[in-house]
């Protein structure tokens, strides 16, 4: 079986080609089992692999989206770059829907600029004190700038607010800890740690765990929907943020989130397609 992939960089800062987050797209997955995704996503050895199908008249693409240990029903940085994609391959003017296993998910097209429309949030209070909180991220507890939340826009997440950007590079997950206090329903455990760098700036990181160790993701895009969700269970409404994430781990990248006033949330990015190939088994 040959099967046509495409790799990307989603969230890149401007054009630079290596900057953002890594995807691969498999064009047509028609015919693959669950067991052959997931085992190509373990191969390639990427945080997200995506899978494309034939979305019929209702929807531009259906999407499978896979890490190298699990499926995920939403992720944000590979539904921009599945969006590039499916546009590249089907046309379909300015506007693509890709039905994923959270939901239809809206994505539009600008320019270079690609923007999906998050899945309205939900969210549930943290039981979990502040100084365990923080003590998994190496901090102390009086470094949290408000509360956190676990909130879901389609995958859920802990949104960990702290006072200074400093504090945000400062931290340093404890994969125990991690796996102790931040653990999601499904078994990840994870944490989104962020802070304003001005009026309408924020730097972020988000740290996961993967057999035993902790790894960070240099851009997140579910996490951004989700902090925009933070910001509807806060009240904070009709918003604009640019954030900057992923410079840790030398993958600098750039995320915008914007929170209208009936609480819609939506995140953009830029995608950059570096490759082309051919996968054979």
């Amino acid at each position: 079986m040959n099967l046509s992939y495409r790799l990307l960089n989603v969230f890149t800062d401007s054009d630079k080609p290596f900057t953002g987050n890594p995807l691969c797209v498999f064009e047509d997955a028609t015919g693959l089992s669950d067991q052959d995704m997931q085992s190509l996503a373990r191969q390639l050895n990427l945080s997200e692999t995506t899978f494309v199908m034939p979305g019929g008249r209702d929807v531009s693409a259906n999407v499978r989206i896979f890490t190298p240990n699990y499926e995920m029903p939403f992720a944000g940085h590979p539904t921009l770059g599945t969006a590039y994609v499916v546009h590249e391959l089907f046309g379909g003017g300015d506007a693509m829907l890709l039905r994923m296993p959270a939901g239809d998910i809206l994505v539009r097209v600008a320019g270079n600029v690609w923007t999906l429309q998050a899945n309205p949030p939900t969210s549930l209070p943290v039981d979990v004190p502040l100084s365990d909180l923080t003590a998994m991220i190496g901090l102390t507890a009086d470094r949290v700038a408000a509360q956190p939340l676990w909130v879901d826009t389609g995958t859920v997440q802990l949104i960990l607010p702290l006072r200074s950007a400093e504090d945000v590079r400062a931290a340093a997950a404890d994969p125990r800890l991690l796996v102790q206090f931040a653990t999601r329903p499904g078994g990840e455990s994870l944490v989104y740690v962020w802070a304003p760098t001005g009026p309408e700036t924020i730097e972020a990181r988000l740290f996961f765990t993967q057999n035993g160790a902790v790894i960070e993701d240099p851009a997140t895009g579910s996490a951004c929907a989700n902090l925009g969700g933070w910001f509807v269970a806060n009240g904070e409404v009709g918003l604009r943020r640019r954030l900057h994430q992923g410079s840790a781990i030398g993958r600098p990248s750039v995320l915008d989130l914007a929170v209208d006033g009936s609480g819609t949330i939506f995140v953009s990015g830029i995608v950059r397609e570096v490759g082309r190939g051919t996968f054979t088994f």
